[in-house]
């Protein structure tokens, strides 16, 4: 039997296998293929729903694809591979519980994703949150509007004005769509707050660079400038966070404040795993790749160069490093979900006609544009060159996502989360008791415990 691994299941790992089994149907239910995916959760998350999950425009299940569900003719493991070495055509993997398992392969699709990328500054890692999963849009929505609880209880102005105030650091789309979703939401949920005056929720969006949302051109990106500017969104340029310890932001340009809230959104970086292969590496962590989606050396940027290639390894997504033959000006291809999707049709067609004896093909495509919520009925766009604000932009971008979210049963519960949503208030209520698992029941069964009650009392 032919062994593929898949390793992740995000965009690319997820589109690469179900493309594939459906190709290899045959080969899979005569026993002569396995197609194996092997990710630390049992679900693909589309990410560009984060910012509307976080906000509770969709329901937190609908933004995710069960593995299991979907990628029936595939063997699913549930747990992360810790190390590849292609040589031996073997990787290790920690299932969720339990010993290590030693795996051996054929062929192997390396598409880990990418991580957040933290930098050193003080505080950070105590503070900040990120958004690139569920669980953190999940957490950080019920942080949110507990925030006004906190606020419209308490009777220290120190900790109300804490707990009111908001940073999102990055301007990118996770930075601008997931401050723009969650201003939106807070906009909305202080009605429900007497105690809280509207002025005194702020919103800060800190940028290194002097524009934000650069996906969709300068001229949409001054536009969603302004308007964050009109709600009241303070819109820090050519600044970024210096520390952030105890809650107390500084930035680069003088400006101090506290704030219970600092979502980090200020660029990602390979997943870790990639230094723990034999496989080339770029200079900055990423899998060296060639236009075929092939692993391979000395292939120069911006060119369709086959290079050396690795035999049996392919790399795609946020982690590979593919050089972009367009006419749009980047030497390799962004990380965006965009490029992930494309990338994994491309992928899946080769590994299926290096099986049969066919010719691979390159990866090329055309840039088609971006489109970005900033809120119920706001955004921005710019697609094929039409460039559309407000309304359109909006329906455009939630038209665009919709298409491309996997399962016809998942795009109808999206769609009727947002037919609901249109005709209904926002849901205001947060879960934060989520987080805290079994600690409730465990103080009160400490209780009749004499053992641990002791300890307790002591």
């Amino acid at each position: 039997m032919k062994r593929i691994v898949v390793i992740g299941a995000g965009h690319v790992g997820f589109y690469v296998a179900e493309r594939l089994s459906k190709k290899l149907k045959s080969d899979i239910k005569r026993g002569q293929v396995e197609l194996m995916v092997i990710d630390p959760n049992q679900h693909m998350t589309y990410q560009p729903f984060l910012p509307e999950a976080a906000a509770g425009n969709i329901s937190p299940r609908h933004g995710v694809v069960p593995l299991r569900q979907a990628l029936k003719r595939c063997t699913i493991l549930t747990g992360g591979v810790t190390e590849i070495d292609h040589a031996s055509r073997k990787l290790v993997m920690q299932p969720i519980a339990g010993p290590v398992r030693e795996i051996e392969y054929d062929e192997i699709v390396i598409a880990p994703g990418s991580v957040s990328r933290p930098l050193p500054i003080p505080g950070l890692a105590d503070v900040a949150i990120g958004i690139k999963t569920m669980g953190e849009a999940i957490w950080l929505r019920n942080h949110v509007l507990q925030r006004f609880d906190v606020a419209a209880t308490t009777t220290d102005p120190d900790v109300r004005r804490k707990a009111l105030t908001f940073v999102a650091v990055g301007g990118g789309f996770a930075g601008a769509e997931t401050l723009g979703e969650l201003e939106d939401l807070t906009a909305t949920v202080v009605d429900n707050y007497p105690e809280i005056d509207p002025a005194e929720v702020k919103w800060y969006l800190v940028e290194y660079a002097d524009k934000i949302l650069p996906e969709v051109g300068p001229q949409m990106g001054v536009y969603a400038a302004r308007e964050l500017t009109k709600r009241r969104v303070d819109v820090r340029l050519g600044t970024t966070l210096k520390s952030c310890e105890g809650g107390h932001v500084v930035l680069t340009d003088g400006e101090e404040f506290d704030s219970d809230t600092v979502i980090w959104t200020a660029g990602v970086m390979p997943n870790p795993l990639l230094k723990q292969t034999d496989l080339p590496i770029g200079p900055k962590g990423h899998l060296e790749c060639n236009t075929r989606l092939q692993v391979a050396t000395g292939v120069e940027a911006g060119t369709a160069e086959i290079g050396e290639v690795v035999d049996g390894a392919w790399g795609a997504g946020d982690s590979a490093q593919v050089p972009d033959t367009s006419d749009f000006p980047m030497p390799y291809c962004a990380p965006s979900a965009q490029h992930a999707v494309r990338q994994a049709q491309v992928l899946a067609d080769n590994i299926h006609a290096k099986h049969v004896g066919a010719a691979l093909k390159p990866y090329e495509h055309k840039y088609i544009g971006s489109v970005a919520g900033l809120g119920l009925y706001k955004g921005v766009a710019n697609t094929y060159g039409f460039k559309a604000k407000g309304l359109l932009a909006w329906l455009m971008h939630r038209g665009y996502h919709l298409s491309r979210v996997p399962g016809v049963g998942r795009k109808g519960r999206i769609l009727a989360d947002w037919i609901v949503g249109f005709f209904t208030k926002r849901e205001m209520v947060q879960l934060g008791e989520i987080s805290l698992g079994r600690e409730p029941f465990e103080a009160i069964a400490a209780g009749s415990d004499p053992a641990r009650a002791g300890k307790s009392s002591s």
